[in-house]
């Protein structure tokens, strides 16, 4: 099970260099349930995401919460499946920053259509641990409940331009 929320971030913390960094590309090739293939650096992740049943745990996490199935994929059936995909191909550097003993950020600077978004997430044990989580102050708008924030529906977009 994946309880997460996102957050606009306006201006990047410094130091961003000391960190791991991912370079990632993602397709979708489903919407409903979320089918997704990820290029995260040199390894290549097949995902499915689900919210069916868990309308209870959204309510009270009130975060993003889904069931969540990764499972590896080869170089060759990644390529494969990428020319299955829809909409356009997502892509992002993530930098992992520590946030506290239990929690870090995945901090993502979007490229390509999305040049210029930035978001924050932040990965949850519980749905109480979700709930009490207060944002650092560099954190921006908390995007959690905005479907419009979702990469599978940002992958739609032509160019970045949520702010309106």
């Amino acid at each position: 099970m994946e309880i997460e929320k996102k957050f606009l971030v306006e201006k990047l913390p410094k130091g961003l260099d000391k960190y791991e960094k991912w370079e990632i590309e993602q397709a979708y090739l489903c919407g409903n349930p979320t089918v997704r293939i990820r290029k995260k650096n040199d390894e290549y992740i097949l995902t499915y995401k689900s919210k069916k049943g868990m309308e209870k745990l959204i309510r009270e996490a009130q975060a993003r919460v889904c069931n969540e199935v990764e499972l590896p994929l080869t170089k060759t059936a990644y390529e494969h499946l990428l020319e299955k995909h829809d909409d356009n191909i997502v892509k992002k550097t993530r930098y992992i920053i520590p946030l506290d003993e239990k929690h870090k950020i995945e901090l993502d600077v979007f490229a390509g259509k999305l040049k210029g978004l930035v978001m924050a997430e932040v990965e949850f044990e519980s749905p109480e641990d979700a709930k009490a989580f207060k944002a650092p102050k560099w954190f921006g708008e908390d995007v959690t409940p905005d479907d419009r924030y979702s990469n599978r529906r940002l992958s739609k977009l032509e160019k970045y331009d949520l702010k309106d």
